[in-house]
């Protein structure tokens, strides 16, 4: 039989270089990853979805979390503090019950009442990111890990961010939750040096400053 054609010859798919602590078959972990992880954020919400979903894997893997990310985006009224914080008792116990989300009662409550410690916050700065950002001046610091191991759990900035919150009645924000919490929201570049994505995080805090 004659050849249609040259032969196709087909390229192995060529993954770019990520953080170690990235599973690159769970789809979810990797665009999260890819496209939020590390990324300054200065919007209020975002800040509130990050300290519900940081304390609900305190003691699970963060996969976990995200899996179930949908699941509390309907339970918690797509993270609104102002809807979460007038929550009631009977409203809790129903979402003890809801398997889109992680079931642990003193986590749900915990988020309810970081709503109204949340609504205070911003009553007294303006906003949730303003207050957020002083314990960085303002900046994400850019680090420059080349190990998982290199990575703390936890720095003398979210030691003070975390005794700051629970002086202000928040609860599940231990200094280790909170690291996350910053490095989620962009507050560090926590990405390894080889990774792809160290770079563009970079290239965007540096944009950012060329627009001051």
């Amino acid at each position: 039989m004659r050849s249609c054609g040259p032969k196709v010859k087909h390229m192995p798919d060529v993954q770019p270089k990520r953080c170690s602590w990235v599973d690159v078959d769970h789809q979810l972990l990797r665009e999260y990853h890819d496209r939020e992880w590390g990324v300054p954020t200065h919007d209020d919400r975002t800040h509130f979805e990050f300290l519900i979903l940081e304390a609900a894997q305190a003691g699970l893997s963060w996969s976990i979390v995200l899996n179930k990310r949908e699941g509390y985006r309907r339970a918690f009224s797509r993270f609104d503090p102002e809807k979460v914080a007038r929550y009631s008792q009977s409203r809790i116990d129903k979402l003890t019950t809801d398997p889109g989300i992680i079931r642990n009662r003193t986590k749900i409550a915990a988020a309810v009442r970081n709503a109204r410690a949340f609504l205070i916050v911003q009553e007294e700065f303006g906003s949730f990111d303003t207050y957020s950002w002083q314990f960085v001046n303002g900046r994400p610091r850019q680090n420059r890990w080349r190990t998982l191991r290199q990575i703390p759990a936890t720095t003398a900035e979210s030691d003070a961010f975390s005794r700051d919150l629970k002086r202000r009645g928040f609860s599940f924000v231990g200094s280790t939750v909170i690291y996350a919490h910053m490095q989620a929201v962009g507050m560090v570049n926590d990405h390894l040096v080889d990774c792809f994505r160290y770079r563009d995080v970079r290239r965007l805090v540096i944009s950012d400053k060329l627009k001051v």
